[in-house]
Parts: C-alpha cells; sequence; structure tokens
C-alpha cells in the first residue's frame, strides 16, 4: 500500500509540474497574444483550468479505490467485532463477560478517536479545496496550495489505512491482546497521530499559500 501510494504522490506532481510549466510559458497580458499563438489570457487561464480539473478528477479516482480497499477492510474487521459480542453473550461467567465487554467497548472507542480526527482533517480539506475553487476562478496561482493539498490527502489516506490495520488487530480476539499486538498496536498509534499531525501541516501550507498568493495578486 505504501508503494502504491508513494507512486500516487509521484504521478499527482508530475502532473501537476507539467501544468505549472505550460502555464508559465502560456502568460499573457490582458491586453497582448501569447507569441506565435491566438491565445488572449482569459482563454490561457480557461484551458489551464481545464487541465487543473482534469488532474484533480484523475488524483480523485486513485484516493476512491485506495478508500474502496480501506473501506472493505474496516467493515470486515466491524463485522468480525460484532461477531465477538455475541460470543460475549455466551459467556456464562457474568465476570469475565464484564470485563470482554469492556475491553471490546474500550477497543471501539479508540477507533472512534481516530476515526473522529480523520474526519476533522476531511472537513478542514474540503474548506481549504473550496477556497482553492474560488481563487482559481479569479486567476490566482494556487499551484503551491494544490501541492499541500495532495500531500494532506496522501498522509489522510496512510492515516486511513494504519487505522484499518488497527481494527483488525482489535477484532482477533475479545480476549487482551498479545504482546507482539501491543507492539504493533503501540506503533500504529504514534504512526497515526503523526499522519495526522502531518496532514494538519500540510493542509495549514495550504491556506498559508494562498494568503501569499493573495498578496501577489495585490501588488
Amino acid at each position: 500500500m505504501k508503494k502504491y501510494l508513494g507512486l500516487f504522490i509521484v504521478l499527482v506532481m508530475a502532473l501537476t509540474l507539467v501544468s505549472v510549466a505550460r502555464a508559465e510559458d502560456s502568460v499573457v497580458s490582458d491586453e497582448t497574444k501569447a507569441p506565435g499563438t491566438t491565445e488572449t489570457k482569459p482563454k490561457v487561464q480557461a484551458n489551464l483550468k481545464i487541465k487543473r480539473d482534469e488532474i484533480k478528477a484523475a488524483a480523485k479516482i486513485e484516493r476512491e479505490k485506495i478508500q474502496a480497499n480501506i473501506q472493505v477492510k474496516r467493515e470486515e474487521a466491524k463485522q468480525k467485532i460484532e461477531d465477538l459480542k455475541l460470543k460475549i453473550k455466551e459467556e456464562k461467567n457474568t465476570a469475565k463477560a464484564k470485563i470482554k465487554e469492556i475491553r471490546i467497548t474500550g477497543r471501539e472507542n479508540a477507533l472512534g478517536r481516530f476515526d473522529t480526527a480523520v474526519e476533522r482533517m476531511n472537513t478542514l480539506k474540503d474548506r481549504v479545496d473550496a477556497q482553492i475553487t474560488k481563487l482559481v476562478a479569479k486567476g490566482v496561482d494556487v499551484t503551491k496550495a494544490e501541492g499541500f493539498i495532495a500531500t494532506a490527502e496522501t498522509k489522510l489516506s496512510e492515516a486511513k489505512t494504519k487505522i484499518a490495520e488497527a481494527s483488525a488487530l482489535f477484532s482477533t480476539s475479545v480476549n487482551e491482546l498479545t504482546t507482539d499486538n501491543k507492539t504493533k498496536l503501540r506503533t500504529l498509534t504514534k504512526e497515526i497521530q503523526t499522519l495526522i499531525t502531518d496532514t494538519h501541516r500540510a493542509l495549514n501550507d495550504s491556506i498559508k499559500s494562498l494568503k501569499d498568493a493573495l498578496v501577489v495578486i495585490k501588488k
């Protein structure tokens, strides 16, 4: 999965750089036409928007494929946890049953906290995306902002993958996790926290780059 995400990042950034290069080659004033062409600046900007939309559409398709795979794993783990809950009801020892119920609830709450953090990042990303769309319509250069958004999306996908792995660990048994699985869980938790932090940083960088781009426009 990491290799797949890495290739995805390279693809998106490569396509973005191609668009930027073409944009720089095509820049003209409002009153003139690009050398050797009949395209005015508005037309160049319109063409760039089309290319940008195509790149974003392709990236979205890849993200949806990754998300679909993650969702399948989460659903499988969720079903296993539900099956474990049913087995707990078969436990004749009330005290043992209570301990197992608390254990399962704790695991679900942990996953819930991870999911909440991801949802917050998704909400922030959508807001930044909406702002980028508005500024593109005004002719603002959002190349850097889109690069940071691509980084945020990749980090977020990696975080979701790690959460799915944690979910799979939690659904193996109602018993206490083995020493090996506890170690894996601690590692996953740290990695998820780091990825969420990296996502937030990338989104903040995107916002800052948009502000800087607006300053350039005003000058």
